[in-house]
């Protein structure tokens, strides 16, 4: 350690001399006198290490206590929060997937809110089971003899293989080994349950007679994988949903699909084709079917098995049930939204519904909202109505786009990454699209509330 080193390590503030200060001590009411005295050691931590490397520029007491009140704002604040998702990805996975319908979280409120009979049956006064909440709702709604609900899709996939392929052969498509957000691939699931995957076919072209010569005595399960985001385009052939579920009765196999998204209605009557129901696969002659809770569905996660009930008392009795099992509140998120299907009231889903509505209404909308924000930004901005393209997300109709509209936002005083930036600051934060000089606020996926937070947020930004 050189002088000049030494020098500068003199100048770092005390601890109690930082503690002192009002603009961090007023966290300790929040957080604590313990966890404030850990950021700031911390942060005098780091300035310790540069020096020690041998950063030798001057040591400022007021870049201290703003980094320090920084990190002390940033750990007061509640997370998860609000955010308001001007993006036009419905099912948003980094902004929570589906939203809930009122109902489903008027449900989730009054659980949580004190007791329920999770596992208790009221007409019995004995004990109850959690799968009882919604296995007749989904056995309604899917045309299945049985249902069950783990807690997401992953989790579901990998009961699937543990109880019936822990120790045998699973044959899959080449185009269907997919990997999906969050590194989410079908061989890395199948191997951690002890199952051996079989790949059949190319990448583009996989018939029936493939899966035929694969089959072995080894052979426990023909597996049928949702390709979520990933289309081949051209020449592309797949074995039929009807064909496995023949070959697969013929040879005493077990015939299973990871659908995903897990669509109840069918979509066709919102322009939407090309995603089966659950029902459909059911139908089709598939013994259990994998499906999300939270994306087309429109529910909370959640991972929703459908089936004949031979196979799925085996997996009610699987040990790895207990470590996957859903809690209270999902449940009753999922009851709820569940409910509104069997009445039909699809209106009342947040993700049935943005995905409804026509881009002339969002354009009207958009058309208020941009007056709207002139008259509290002034010259400062140029807001315009334009037309843009949104999205279902989750993986769920990746060709295909919905017309709707965004206020397009540019200024000459700030880049449209700072504007992005001081959008995300707000509160609630703002997430909108920003690109080619401008951001955009995408109007789909916007509730009725999300107006006024966003006048505010332009008023703050383009205050004189």
């Amino acid at each position: 350690m050189n002088q000049i080193q030494r020098e500068s390590l003199r100048q770092l503030p005390a601890m109690d001399e930082l503690l002192s200060l009002q603009g961090i001590s007023c966290y300790e009411t929040r957080l604590g006198r313990k966890s404030v005295k850990s950021v700031v050691s911390d942060v005098i931590g780091e300035y310790r290490k540069s020096i020690l490397e041998g950063n030798t520029s001057p040591i400022s007491l007021e870049n201290i206590q703003s980094e320090i009140e920084k990190r002390l704002r940033k750990h007061s604040r509640r997370s998860p929060c609000k955010v308001i998702n001007a993006t036009g990805v419905i099912v948003h996975t980094n902004l929570g997937r589906s939203c809930l319908a009122r109902e489903a979280v008027d449900a989730v409120r009054e659980v949580a809110a004190g007791y329920s009979n999770l596992e208790y049956d009221i007409e019995t006064g004995g004990r109850g089971q959690r799968n009882d909440h919604v296995e007749w709702l989904l056995c309604q709604l899917t045309g299945s003899d049985s249902a069950l609900v783990v807690n997401n899709n992953a989790g579901a996939v990998l009961l699937l293989l543990a109880t019936f392929a822990s120790d045998s052969e699973v044959i899959v498509s080449r185009g269907e080994l997919v990997e999906i957000g969050g590194s989410f691939r079908i061989p890395d699931i199948m191997a951690f349950s002890g199952a051996k995957l079989v790949e059949v076919g190319t990448t583009n072209r996989t018939r029936v007679e493939d899966f035929k010569k694969a089959i072995s005595e080894k052979t426990g399960m023909i597996l049928k994988v949702h390709p979520s985001n990933f289309r081949i385009v051209g020449f592309h052939e797949e074995a039929s949903r009807h064909e496995l579920a023949s070959l697969a009765k013929e040879n005493g196999l077990l015939f299973a699909e990871d659908l995903g998204s897990g669509v109840l209605t069918d979509c066709s009557m919102l322009g939407l084709a090309g995603e089966p129901t659950v029902k459909e696969c059911v139908e089709s002659g598939v013994d259990i079917v994998t499906f999300s809770g939270d994306k087309l569905l429109g529910g909370p996660q959640a991972g929703c098995i459908a089936g004949r009930r031979p196979l799925l008392e085996k997996m009610k009795k699987h040990p790895l049930l207990r470590a996957l099992r859903l809690d209270k509140m999902t449940l009753a998120g999922l009851e709820a939204t569940l409910r509104l299907y069997l009445e039909e009231k699809h209106e009342k889903i947040p993700t049935l519904k943005m995905l409804s509505v026509r881009g002339e209404d969002l354009a009207k909308i958009a058309n208020d909202l941009r007056d709207r924000i002139i008259d509290v930004a002034g010259d400062r901005c140029k807001v315009t109505v334009v037309e843009r393209d949104d999205v279902v997300g989750g993986g769920a109709f990746p060709e295909k786009v919905l017309k709707g509209a965004a206020i397009k936002i540019q200024s000459s005083y700030l880049s449209e990454q700072k504007i992005f930036e001081l959008l995300r600051a707000n509160n609630p934060p703002v997430v909108g699209v920003a690109e080619k000089g401008a951001v955009f606020l995408h109007l789909r996926t916007f509730f009725d509330d999300d107006m006024d937070a966003v006048v505010e947020a332009m008023k703050v930004i383009f205050h004189d």
